[in-house]
């Protein structure tokens, strides 16, 4: 098994054209063509993290966040992030990240918060938008079942929890070859009409690719007739941060000591406590006070995320419970959510969570 074959699996649930334009994701350190003797998920990538790798006979590190952030000008070992690199190097083990692919996902880093906090019916806080768009292709009525059929088996037509989504109308089309045509039907010079049918769907972006090939590998026509859209739809299934609801309200206290414990964090800090219960409850891992004009405008009663700076807590307003419960904190079961998936792809290969600390923040 290669390190294709893992990471191809893992972009199945975040691909990487979800992450962030300012990220760095996917295979930072190695080939994707060696062989994987293990894998051992982790937070961060520090050199005892690849310390842990190499005793337990990792030669593969997926990591949530990426080791290497912002261009390296030289790799000589003079801070912890060029050490890493060369330790990496010279141990053979290839280092992999997800970070904001992970992130925009609605199986993802904010949706893990949700399942140990006990929220329920979940859903994204900042649908993604701009990575939606539509295919419009004209073929033979007599050949578009099976046209449409590829199409949907290269990603198209998927919409949230149904598949095979399209539209189509019927038509009457026509052409006329030249001298160096070779039509499908009809002869060159011929003006030639043709019952057609207009095959209308909606794909994620990042699918683009697969998809123009199965349509141009499985059309009848010499030359293939169709139009790519952008839609302004956003996809709300893909986005930052999660919003869901507690069965039964709860005290603001009591949902204080509940986060604390939940989270085992040293320190929650928080905005001034509302005189009403805890019902809906919004979250992002991570930094995340970008999102508290979202969470005011989903009306939820409280926000978990982290890095809330000094006057971010004033924008609560009386309206909303802010709660930072630390970077490390709201992120640290994202390496169980990878452990899981991979462990039921590769049930029979090593798996291993890491058991090194990579919180550079202490509390007393």
């Amino acid at each position: 098994m290669q390190i294709r074959d893992i990471t191809n699996y893992i972009e199945e649930l975040a691909p990487l054209a979800y992450a962030e334009d300012f990220d760095n994701v996917g295979l930072l350190v190695g080939d994707y063509q060696t062989t994987v003797t293990g894998v051992l998920v982790t937070l961060d990538t520090l050199e005892n993290t690849v310390d842990e790798a190499i005793s337990k006979g990792c030669n593969l590190i997926v990591s949530f966040h990426p080791i290497i952030f912002k261009g390296l000008k030289k790799i000589n070992g003079s801070n912890y992030v060029e050490r890493v690199i060369i330790k990496a190097i010279q141990h053979n083990i290839a280092i992999y990240a997800t970070h904001t692919a992970l992130d925009n996902v609605n199986r993802g880093v904010s949706a893990k918060m949700c399942e140990v906090l006990g929220l329920n019916n979940y859903q994204t806080l900042i649908p993604k938008a701009g990575n939606i768009k539509k295919l419009t292709t004209f073929v033979p009525t007599t050949h578009a079942n099976a046209l449409r059929s590829k199409l949907f088996q290269a990603g198209a037509g998927t919409i949230g929890n149904y598949d095979n989504c399209s539209f189509n109308f019927q038509g009457m089309g026509s052409y006329r070859g030249n001298e160096h045509s070779n039509p499908t039907v009809g002869k060159q010079g011929d003006l030639m009409f043709e019952e057609e049918t207009s095959i209308n769907v909606t794909y994620e972006s990042h699918k683009e690719g697969a998809l123009l090939k199965a349509l141009f590998v499985n059309h009848p026509y010499e030359e293939v007739a169709y139009e790519l859209t952008q839609l302004t739809n956003t996809n709300q299934h893909v986005g930052m941060g999660m919003i869901g609801e507690f069965d039964t309200p709860m005290a603001p206290e009591a949902f204080l000591q509940q986060v604390k414990t939940t989270f085992n964090t040293g320190c929650v800090r928080h905005s001034k406590i509302l005189d009403r219960p805890i019902k809906k409850v919004a979250v992002l891992g991570g930094s995340g006070s970008f999102a508290i004009k979202n969470a005011l405008r989903a009306k939820a009663d409280a926000y978990l995320s982290a890095d809330f700076k000094y006057h971010e807590f004033f924008q609560a307003e009386g309206k909303i419970l802010l709660a930072d419960i630390g970077h490390y904190e709201s992120e640290q079961f994202t390496k169980n959510l990878l452990v899981d998936y991979l462990s039921k792809k590769f049930s029979t290969f090593a798996i291993i969570l890491s058991e090194e600390r990579t919180n550079p923040i202490y509390y007393i």
